[in-house]
C-alpha cells in the first residue's frame, strides 16, 4: 500500500485537482449545457493521466533539488520509495495511455493538446526556465492553462477565441497564485539555487508584480464574458471575485508579510474554483430556461 501511495504522490494529486476544476466548466460552456457524462469522464481520465505523467517527470528531473528543499524533502524519489528509473517508466506509461485514451474516446486534437502540455512543462519549464530565469513560472505556467483547451476541444473538436481567452485567464492567474506560495518557501528556493521571483527580489517588488497580474487577470475574466456570450451569473462573479483578489493583492503590497502572501494564495484557489463554478452555473441555468 505504501508503494501505491508513493506512485500516487509522484503525480501531485493536489495540482491535478486544480486542473480538473477548470476542465469540466469549460466543457459546459463549450456545450452550452451539460455534455454527455461519458465524454466528461473520458476527458477527465485522459487529462488526469497526462497531468500525472508530467508531474512524475518533473519529480524525476528535479530529484536533485527536491532533496535540498524542506517542502519537497519527503517526495518519493528523495526518500527512495521509488527509483528514478521506475518513476520515469511510470510517467512515460501514463503519457502513452493518456494519448491513446483521449484519441480513442475523445478526439485527436484533445490528445495532442494534453501531451503537448506535458512536453512544454518538461522541456520548457522544468529543464530550462525553472533553474535559469525569474520568468520561470510566468512562461512555464502556460502548461497549466492547456486543460481548458483540452476541455473545449473535447466538446467542439476545434478551438477559437473564447477558449484562448480562457487560456489567458489561467495563464495570468498562475504567477500571483504561485508567487504568493513561493514567498513562504523563498529560502528553500534559494538553497536549491532556483531563481523563483520571491527568492531573488524583495517582497515589495513581488507584491507590485502580483498587483499587475491581478489587474490583468480581472480584465481577462471580464473580456471572456462578451467573447463567450456569458450571462449575468458569470459577469457578477467575475466582477466580485476579481475585486476581492485585487483587495488581497493590495493588502499584500501595503503589508508585505508571508502571512499576507499565504492568505492571497489560499484565496487564489478559491477564486479559480468559484469563477469556473459560476461559469458552469451560468450556462446550466441558461440552458434550462
Amino acid at each position: 500500500m505504501s508503494r501505491v501511495k508513493a506512485y500516487v504522490a509522484l503525480t501531485k494529486p493536489r495540482i491535478i485537482e486544480l486542473l480538473l476544476i477548470t476542465t469540466v466548466p469549460t466543457m459546459v460552456v463549450a456545450q452550452r449545457g451539460m455534455p454527455p457524462l461519458s465524454l466528461i469522464l473520458a476527458t477527465l481520465v485522459g487529462g488526469t493521466l497526462a497531468a500525472g505523467g508530467a508531474n512524475a517527470i518533473n519529480m524525476y528531473v528535479d530529484r536533485d533539488i527536491d532533496k535540498l528543499m524542506k517542502r519537497t524533502a519527503k517526495r518519493p524519489l528523495v526518500t527512495g520509495e521509488v527509483t528514478p528509473r521506475a518513476a520515469l517508466t511510470f510517467a512515460v506509461i501514463l503519457e502513452v495511455v493518456a494519448f491513446v485514451e483521449l484519441w480513442a474516446l475523445v478526439n485527436l486534437l484533445s490528445a495532442v493538446l494534453a501531451v503537448s502540455a506535458t512536453l512544454f512543462y518538461v522541456f520548457i519549464y522544468t529543464l530550462w526556465l525553472k533553474r535559469t530565469s525569474t520568468h520561470n513560472i510566468v512562461i512555464g505556467g502556460a502548461a497549466g492553462a492547456v486543460p481548458v483547451l483540452v476541455g473545449w476541444s473535447a466538446v467542439t473538436g476545434s478551438l477559437g477565441l473564447a477558449p484562448l481567452v480562457l487560456f489567458a485567464v489561467i495563464f495570468v492567474w498562475t504567477p500571483p497564485h504561485f508567487w504568493a506560495l513561493a514567498v513562504k518557501y523563498k529560502d528553500d528556493y534559494s538553497a536549491a539555487s532556483v531563481p523563483m521571483l520571491p527568492s531573488v527580489v524583495s517582497l515589495p517588488v513581488v507584491a507590485r508584480r502580483i498587483v499587475v497580474y491581478t489587474l490583468t487577470l480581472w480584465a481577462c475574466s471580464l473580456v471572456f464574458a462578451p467573447v463567450a456570450r456569458m450571462g449575468v451569473i458569470y459577469i457578477g462573479a467575475a466582477v466580485i471575485l476579481g475585486a476581492v483578489f485585487l483587495l488581497y493583492a493590495l493588502r499584500l503590497q501595503r503589508d508585505g508579510t508571508p502571512e499576507r502572501a499565504m492568505k492571497l494564495f489560499t484565496y487564489s484557489i478559491s477564486y479559480v474554483t468559484l469563477l469556473f463554478g459560476a461559469m458552469a452555473l451560468d450556462q446550466l441555468v441558461g440552458s434550462a430556461s
